[in-house]
């Protein structure tokens, strides 16, 4: 993968062109950071000339610019490519392919999902045969994702079974290499492993948050395998919209304390506090994650629109 040209993202079920129109500096440098590519150095407009994807052009994105994929930026949109300006980014860093070789999809992060390898110009799954956490392990390192939690095989339902070929096969890793090619492998060609299960992968930096009742209730964030609570100390209402959003409950709701579901639980997070700009709880500031004190644990109520 090359740090500098044209950008296009697979949106639709195919390649599309990105326009410049809104687009911006902080777009440009999730854009740098995804790739492993450094930081943005610049952003222009591109007279593309290729038919290619003509028909449909994406646009829209808003990044906050900590963001580590774009797909973690607010929705964009398809448009008519009426514009010809194309995005054109140049980054500071040569292609990390190494780590933008492999990646975890189908959970909604980037460090747990079912593992996708990019290889002869393509991404493509992995065969389960020979699969186990050590394997799983150096996963996690290579995506600077903590340690395994699991190496589920098959792949759970809700990670999605993939749909291009499976490119790798008899994965044997120690458990000590630094990337997945490091390790013994098979390559297969396009269809000799379509027969076989996938793999998925769960990480100790996975985070999830969920509400007890639905829409309501305490709220609880998964964090290194378990799930735990949050303190109400600090929290706000823009807090509590948030994660009525980022949990498709509606666009607005109310915080207030209560007992823990679970008081052996360990409390996960304290004092965070959402700002306008975030786009997920885990962009919000907060204290440092681990055994924070508080009697009180926060509950959250979102009004949603039938």
């Amino acid at each position: 993968m090359e740090c500098e040209g044209e950008v296009e993202v697979f949106f639709r079920q195919d390649w599309r062109r990105v326009l410049l129109d809104s687009w911006s500096e902080s777009e440009a440098s999730v854009v740098c950071r995804q790739l492993g590519c450094g930081s943005v150095l610049n952003t222009s407009s591109s007279s593309s000339s290729s038919p290619e994807h003509s028909y449909m052009c994406v646009t829209g994105f808003n990044c906050s610019g900590s963001e580590s994929h774009l797909r973690n930026c607010s929705s964009s949109q398809a448009v008519n490519c009426s514009s010809t300006e194309q995005l054109y980014i140049t980054c500071s860093g040569t292609s990390n392919t190494v780590h933008s070789s492999i990646r975890l999809v189908g959970s909604g992060g980037d460090c747990a999902g079912r593992l996708e390898v990019f290889h002869s110009g393509s991404w493509g799954t992995v065969s389960d045969e020979l699969w186990d956490i050590e394997d799983a392990q150096v996963v996690c390192r290579q995506l600077q994702c903590g340690v395994a939690l699991s190496a589920p095989v098959p792949v759970p339902a809700r990670f999605g079974s993939g749909t291009g070929p499976i490119w790798l096969n008899e994965v044997e890793c120690e458990g000590n290499e630094a990337s997945l090619w490091n390790c013994r492998y098979q390559l297969c060609g396009e269809d000799e492993c379509g027969h076989k299960d996938v793999v998925g992968v769960v990480c100790s930096e996975y985070k999830e948050i969920r509400l007890t009742e639905g829409c309501e209730g305490n709220l609880e964030v998964y964090y290194n395998g378990t799930w735990g609570n949050v303190c109400v100390n600090g929290m706000t209402d823009e807090t509590a919209k948030l994660i009525c959003r980022e949990l498709n409950c509606g666009r607005t709701g109310s915080e207030s304390w209560s007992k823990a579901r679970v008081e052996s639980a360990p409390n996960w997070l304290d004092n965070v506090k959402c700002r306008k700009h975030d786009s997920t709880l885990w962009h919000c500031p907060s204290s440092s994650w681990g055994e924070n004190r508080c009697d009180n644990r926060n509950e959250v109520a979102c009004i949603t629109w039938s």
